[in-house]
């Protein structure tokens, strides 16, 4: 499911959100993916492909698909109670809206 949602980002990214660029790393239970978004285009890389990312996020499977899929918005209680895990929530909100959610 979430191999899916990661080949499908070059498509789905809207052009312009990100100005300059911006990496993610994502740790989704097994899964490891790098995501460059620049404002002309996107980037998925598998693993860790930056020494340091601007924005890194690890969570589960479940909660990946909750907030992509189901239009789920996580509030500070997932991430304080460890449910998402990142070095800058807001930016992972930024994301979203570059990807229409």
């Amino acid at each position: 499911m979430q191999e899916e949602i990661f080949s499908t980002l070059q498509q789905q990214y809207q052009k312009g959100i990100f100005t300059v660029p911006t990496t993610f790393y994502f740790s989704i239970d097994d899964i490891k993916k790098t995501v460059t978004l620049e404002a002309d285009g996107c980037t998925v890389e598998e693993g860790k492909s930056v020494e340091e990312a601007d924005c890194v996020c690890k969570t589960s499977g479940e909660m990946f698909s909750r907030i992509w899929n189901d239009g789920y918005r996580p509030g500070i209680m997932d991430f304080m109670g460890g449910a998402i895990r990142s070095n800058d929530p807001q930016l992972l909100q930024q994301l979203l809206t570059a990807f229409g959610k």
